[in-house]
Parts: C-alpha cells; structure tokens; sequence
C-alpha cells in the first residue's frame, strides 16, 4: 500500500475515530464487557460491508465522483434528491457534535492559559480554523491527519499503558444489566461512531491511479483500525470506572475528569487525546461535505467554505451540551444513507450490467463487486432493519 492509500486509510479511520469512541464507555459499560464486545463487532461487519458496497457504486459510476453524482447515475433524480437529503442532514450532524465536543475542550484549554473563551466563542474559533484546512483540499488533510493521526495513536498508547495498571478485575468481569432492549437502542451510537463511508467517494477520487483491489483494502484496514482502538478504550475505561459512573456522564470533560483522578498525568493526555480525535473525524466529515457541496454547487472555494461550515456551527451553538443526543439523530440518518442508499446504488448497476451502465478503467482488470452475492445484500438489509428497530422499541 503507497503512501496515498495509506493515508486514504487514516482518513477513514480518522473519520470514525472522534466523537463516537468517547461516547462508547458511557453507553455500553452498563450491559458489561462481554454483551458491549459483540454488539461493536457486529455492527462493524455490518458497516465495513456497506462501505464496500458504496464503494462498488462509486467504482462502477466511473469514480472521480461525489455521492451527488453517484445516486444521479444510478437512481436517478428521485434518488439524488434523497440521498443528498441524508447526506446533508447526517453530515451536518456529525459536524454539529464535531463542534460541540471540540469547542467544550478548547474552552477548558485556553481558561487553563488565562483566556476566558465563552462556549459559542470557542466553538466559532475551532470551526473558522479548521475549515481553513478542509478549504485548502483532500491534498492537505490527508498530509496533516498522518501527523494528527501518529499523535493520537501516540496518546492512546500512553492512555493505556497509564490505565490498565489501575483496571479492577470486578468491573471487566461485571455482567451488568440484563435488559437487551437497552442495549440493542445503543446500536445508533456505536453506528454512528463507524461512520466513515462518507468519505469514501472523495478517497476514490483522490486515488485514481489505484487498483480496485488496493481500494478494498484501503476500506477494510481504515476500518478494522477504528474496531481495535475502541476495543481498547472500552476495557481501559470500564476496567477504571464503574458503570453507575460512566452511565452517568454528560460529556466529554467529565470523563476525562473522573479518569483522572486516580492518574495526575490523565488529565493533559485524554484531553490531548479527545481533541485530536474530534480534529481528525471533524476533518473527514467536513470534507465530505465540503467535496458533496463542491459537486452540487459549482461554486469557487470560498462560497463553498460558507455553505459548508455555517450551517453546523450554527447547530452547534444552539444545540450546546446536546453531544449524546445529536450522535443518536445521526446513528437514524447513517442507517439509510450508509445502508440502504448503497444496497439500492449496487443493486442498480448490477442489474443493468457492467456494458451498459459502467465506465471502466483501462485494461483488463475485472470491475470490483463486493463479495456475498445476493445472500450478502439480504444480510445487509436486515442489518438496516434491525438498526431502525433499534431506535423504535
């Protein structure tokens, strides 16, 4: 894997690794490590075959193309009306959550350094700032997010190793409540917090020299990287805090600050941590968006900047302290656009076959299809369904 598939994969991993990794201990430690284990592994099955799905579509439509373009090939205007529609709505979301979690950690950093930020002038400061960089092209944040990446990695390790010293046996080996139907309604968080497939038509484009197989696997290792470091921060959290604890958090600062406690040097690591995976999923998802509204606009750099960023930081001041809540309307919208948009996008252009609807590469290379066949995309579907009923019981 070059370099540029590699940082591709860091995108990916990136994008999932933010807001969603730190709201995992608070919903899952109630239900116990064993049910919180499988209930993550599932959902990242679930998820990693509907981006490669995505990808599939986006393969077939020609590549080079937003997800605007891509349901316009495929389903038609209807269908580009609704997937931008999702789109729109689970990007803006995501960066709402994004912003709310980032600014409530530059505001704890700048009154450490005597600089008394309030709550919406810290979110505006992080939005202007980092949408500079999102405004500057894939080119850069994939340059910047190795170096942010490599950092984080950095943090977790030094998280860990402070941690798992400290982790009581008695809470790994906790049960924890046997109510199923509450654990199932946390599907839409964990959900959310591999909600990486966003990204994926900007990578494609960004990768045109790359081979279909290189793609793949560019999909499958951002994904499995995001799958072990929440394992790993699920059993150092749960292994340092009780579950009446962590349930009981509102947001990010006071996990951080419970975690602490016991460990003077936690407070500066976590916080270090938690804001370079906000920065790194909030670089991904803006540039999402960023590329969504780039292709639906036609606009230069600037205009797209405003239409890109004004939105969600306007969310995100209204919608101040609202971090859980926002992630969970999110995990709603993920379902149709990360699950059944792809399924009814792939379904399309196998049906109509590679001759009449695929533009393909040069040479003799076979045109990717996920694998699983029509028992897969039925498996798929189910899935979709069983994250709707998730938030309806």
């Amino acid at each position: 894997m070059n370099m540029k598939l590699l940082g591709s994969s860091l995108i990916i991993a990136g994008t999932a690794l933010g807001a969603g990794m730190l709201a995992i201990p608070m919903v899952l430690a109630q239900f116990g490590l064993l049910w919180g284990t499988l209930l993550m592994l599932l959902i990242w099955v679930g998820t990693t075959y509907a981006a490669l799905l995505l990808l599939e579509a986006s393969i077939k439509s020609g590549g080079g193309l937003g997800m605007n373009s891509i349901a316009r090939k495929t389903l038609g205007k209807g269908g580009q009306l609704v997937t931008n529609g999702l789109l729109y709505a689970l990007l803006v979301c995501l960066l709402m959550a994004y912003i709310i979690g980032a600014g409530d950690l530059l505001k704890k950093l700048t009154d450490g350094l005597g600089v008394v930020l309030s709550a919406t002038q810290a979110q505006i400061a992080f939005t202007v700032v980092a949408g500079v960089v999102v405004a500057a092209g894939t080119g850069v944040i994939d340059r910047l997010n190795r170096l942010l990446f490599a950092a984080m990695v950095i943090m977790l390790a030094m998280t860990l190793v402070t941690l798992v010293p400290g982790i009581n046996p008695d809470n790994l080996a906790s049960v924890g409540s046997d109510n199923k139907v509450a654990l199932i309604k946390t599907s839409s968080v964990l959900f959310t917090s591999f909600g990486f497939m966003v990204v994926i038509p900007s990578l494609v484009t960004y990768n045109p020299e790359a081979t279909q197989k290189q793609l793949r696997n560019m999909v499958i290792a951002g994904s499995v990287i995001p799958l072990f470091c929440y394992l790993f921060w699920l059993y150092a959290a749960v292994g340092n805090l009780s579950p009446e604890q962590l349930v009981g958090f509102a947001n990010v600062s006071e996990l951080i600050a419970a975690l602490s406690v016991n460990h003077g040097s936690m407070q500066l690591i976590l916080s270090v941590f938690t804001g370079l995976a906000l920065l790194t999923s909030f670089l991904g998802v803006a540039m999402a968006l960023f590329d969504q509204n780039a292709d639906a606009f036609r606009q230069n750099r600037a205009v797209t900047y405003v239409l890109t960023f004004i939105l969600p930081m306007l969310g995100a001041i209204l919608a101040a302290n609202q971090f859980l809540s926002v992630l969970s309307y999110a995990g709603i919208i993920l379902v149709f656009l990360a699950i059944f948009v792809p399924m009814a996008m792939t379904v399309k252009v196998r049906k109509d076959g590679d001759e009449a609807t695929v533009t393909q590469k040069e040479g003799n290379e076979a045109v990717y299809q996920a694998g699983g066949g029509v028992m897969a995309l039925a498996l798929s579907f189910l899935f979709g369904c069983f994250l709707l009923m998730a938030e309806l019981i």
